[in-house]
This record gives structure tokens, C-alpha cells and sequence, in this order.
């Protein structure tokens, strides 16, 4: 990618910023020497089968064919196999994002609420805005609720009018995830109201103990799948969505790319489920001990703490309400010394002023950079 003229020269911020979001992601991704903590994107796969299966699929032009409309068999068989969930259905989209939007499209009318949590992945709820009457947005920063989005809230807030319950489990940005109690407490919510539980999973194999929704109500939950995480696909726009086949069948119905999803992003994600037994120890082991370094750092910071350890993702929040530090005059503080994170109002209406947000699926390396700089922000900006 050839840089923006007006960046061609240097790579420092803009004295003015930047003008859009585009912009600045441009920015961001055309700094090779970028430490990349803003995304939860997966740093840790060298060359490996998957690269040498998309390589190899760009070789033999498989890309000028359209693929099936619903994605390769092989590619929707290792997935229900790689969740025990071979009696259900599955659909192959472009990625958890455009899985979550054609579920709540489907699902929703307009005289319908959902409960999303804040924090949370704010690109539900302006999704939910667009087909649902009311989206509950529940507060869930607190130690009282262990940082999540509880059974106890979920019956506190929801009405004769809720329609789905979203369960983003681990979650974004906190990495708070579920017992399998909490779980079997969700399941017989959803069961007893006729409501669904749109579970996205999407940073699950991060986690050291998971529990799928699906196990618990086949009927009323959906599970929505990325290989944009532990498999470091996030640039190739790969997911899908997982449920019986009554609930397929009605999602089939919204669907607007009839002519398949990137055949390149199939043959990688095919490949990298074949070969996951064979770097998943890899990567689990070197984010939980990235975990730790962040950890371990954070604790000699006067003022500042990290809500959820041990995360059950590849991201944690690093608050610092205690220091008076704003968390985008960091964020940009950060950005200047080569390391993109992102501060809480990405993730949070209510709570962005408290918390930066760092993922670490990178090597190690890079994390102790982080530690680091950000040791001498907090001094810096604390003046």
C-alpha cells in the first residue's frame, strides 16, 4: 500500500490529527514499525500452513471462480467439528461482523428490544438500533457484577419485549467470559421467555475455560464464529454463524452476498482448522505469559489497575481513573512512541474516560516495549 502523499515524508502524527477514522486507520496500518495493541488482531503465526494454503491458492487463479454461495463444505464441517456442534447448521460470512448484523436484522422487529452490555462492542447496539424498538444498553463496570453482563442483570432490565440477549463471551474489551453455571442460567432464561442468545464467541480458544450456549439451548441460541483472532485472519474477513437449522433457514433468508464469501479466506480457514492442534499451545501460552508481563508492570503504577485478570482473552482494560489520566491524551502519547492501543470510548458510552484498551497477541518483545513507554506515560502525563 503507497502511503497518502501528505504522509509520504514522515511517519508523525498529523499536527491536527486526523480528519477520519479512515484516515487515521491508514496511518496506523502503513507503519510497518506500528506495535499493533488497537485491534486484538493475532501477531504470533509465522509462515505456516495457512499462509502456504492461500499462497498456493493465489498460484493455481482458484480466485477467479465464484465458490459456493454458502462456503465450502470441508470449511463448514471443520468448524461444527471444531465446536462439538455437528448436528447443527452453519452459514460461511465475511467475518463475526457481518454475522452479527444479519442475525439482528433477522431476528429483530420493530416493536422488539435487545440487552447489550456497556461496555461492550459498540457496533451491536448501532446495529440493533436500526431494527429494534429499545436497545438496553446495561452498565456492567463494576467489581459487584465481576465486570459482565450477569443472569441477575439480564432479569432486571429485560421485558415482555426482548427479543435477544447478546452474550459477547470472552468479552470486548474486558476479557470477562462465563462460568458454565452463569451459562445453564442464560440457556433457561432464553428457553423459558422465547428469546434467543446471540453468543459471540469470537475470542473463545484465548479463554482457559469455555461454555457454548448452544450446548445448553440448542433451540434459542446462535453462535457467531471469527477466524479474525487465535487463527490471525482478521484482515481476510472470514466467519460465520452457527444454530439449528430452523435458525439458518430464516437467516438465509437476509442474506445479500449470494455469490460467496472469499475464496482465498475459505482455503486459509480450512487449513488453519486442519492444522490448529498444531500452533493453538503456542499461541494460548504466549498471550497468557504477555498477560502477566502487562500485569506484573501495572501493579508498581500507583492509581492504576486492571479490572478483569487473568483475562480470558487477548485483551485486558488498564484503568486509570486513579491517575486523572485522560485515556485518548494516552492512546495518542502511545501512538507517538509506535504502539497502537485504543482508549475506552471505543468500547464504552458510560465508562470510556476510565479505561485504555491493549490487546497482546504480539511477541513478546513488543509487549516489554509496551510495559515500558507506558511506565514513562503515566509520569509524563501525570504532570
Amino acid at each position: 500500500m503507497i502511503l497518502p502523499k501528505k504522509f509520504a515524508k514522515s511517519s508523525k502524527i498529523p499536527p491536527k490529527g486526523f480528519k477520519t477514522a479512515n484516515e487515521f486507520f491508514e496511518y496506523v496500518f502503513n507503519d510497518k514499525k506500528m506495535i499493533w495493541m488497537g485491534q486484538n488482531t493475532n501477531h504470533l503465526h509465522e509462515k505456516n500452513e495457512i499462509m502456504d494454503a492461500m499462497v498456493s491458492c493465489l498460484q493455481s487463479k482458484e480466485y477467479c471462480k465464484y465458490p459456493p454461495p454458502e462456503g465450502f463444505p470441508e470449511l463448514k464441517r471443520l468448524i461444527l467439528q471444531d465446536l462439538n456442534l455437528e448436528s447443527f447448521d452453519v452459514l460461511i460470512t465475511a467475518g463475526g461482523t457481518e454475522s452479527l448484523y444479519l442475525c439482528i436484522s433477522n431476528i429483530l422487529k420493530p416493536d422488539d428490544n435487545i440487552i447489550t452490555c456497556d461496555p461492550g462492542y459498540l457496533i451491536i447496539d448501532d446495529f440493533a438500533g436500526r431494527f429494534s424498538n429499545e436497545v438496553i444498553s446495561v452498565p456492567i463496570y463494576s467489581s459487584e457484577n465481576d465486570y459482565k453482563l450477569t443472569p441477575d442483570l439480564v432479569k432486571e432490565h429485560m421485558n415482555e419485549n426482548t427479543k435477544i440477549i447478546v452474550l459477547i463471551d470472552p468479552l470486548n474489551p474486558l476479557g470477562s467470559s462465563y462460568t458454565e453455571e452463569e451459562m445453564k442460567e442464560f440457556a433457561k432464561i432464553a428457553t423459558e421467555n422465547n428469546i434467543y442468545l446471540l453468543h459471540d464467541i469470537t475470542y473463545r480458544d484465548f479463554a482457559q475455560n469455555h461454555f457454548l450456549a448452544a450446548k445448553y439451548a440448542p433451540n434459542h441460541s446462535i453462535t457467531i464464529y471469527s477466524f479474525s483472532k487465535v487463527f490471525g485472519m482478521a484482515g481476510m474477513r472470514i466467519g460465520s454463524i452457527i444454530g439449528t437449522s430452523k435458525i439458518i433457514n430464516s437467516v438465509r433468508t437476509v442474506l445479500i452476498n449470494d455469490l460467496g464469501t472469499n475464496v482465498i479466506s475459505q482455503v486459509g480457514a480450512i487449513s488453519a482448522l486442519k492444522s490448529k492442534k498444531d500452533w493453538i499451545e503456542n499461541v494460548t501460552t504466549t498471550t497468557r505469559n504477555n498477560q502477566k508481563i502487562i500485569k506484573e508492570a501495572i501493579d508498581e503504577i500507583k492509581g492504576v489497575f486492571i479490572p478483569v485478570y487473568p483475562s480470558s482473552s487477548n485483551m485486558l482494560a488498564i484503568d486509570l481513573q486513579g491517575t486523572g489520566i485522560d485515556p485518548k491524551d494516552m492512546a495518542k502519547h502511545l501512538l507517538e512512541k509506535k504502539i497502537f492501543t485504543r482508549q475506552g470510548a471505543y468500547t464504552s458510552k458510560r465508562f470510556g474516560d476510565n479505561y485504555l484498551r491493549v490487546s497482546f497477541s504480539i511477541p513478546e518483545y513488543q509487549v516489554e516495549i509496551f510495559v515500558d513507554e507506558f511506565k514513562k506515560a503515566v509520569e509524563f502525563l501525570r504532570e
